[in-house]
């Protein structure tokens, strides 16, 4: 949570992000996100998360894989959304 707060990803969105979800388990955090290229992607993570991971001190990193999207179909988009405000 620290990581996100710092990156200011909810107020500064990144240029080339679409979507980001996050999930806990027993296992860790896991993250899925959506943008717009891979280089978009690359030039947050360098620029934006990696100072942050430093200045934060985690020594740990996550696991990354990229896949290129064939499709995408969120039907329930305005209830998940509206569904987290109720929450916040």
């Amino acid at each position: 949570e620290k990581l996100h707060s710092a990156s200011n990803f909810n107020k500064d969105t990144p240029k080339g992000a679409i979507s980001h979800y996050a999930a806990y388990d027993k296992n860790g955090m896991h993250i899925v996100d959506m943008w717009e290229s891979e280089s978009d992607f690359t030039d947050f993570i360098e620029k934006r998360i990696m100072p942050e991971v430093k200045r934060l001190g985690i020594k740990e990193m996550p696991q990354v894989n990229i896949f290129k999207v064939h499709a995408a179909y969120v039907p329930g988009y305005n209830k998940i959304t509206s569904k987290m405000k109720q929450t916040a």
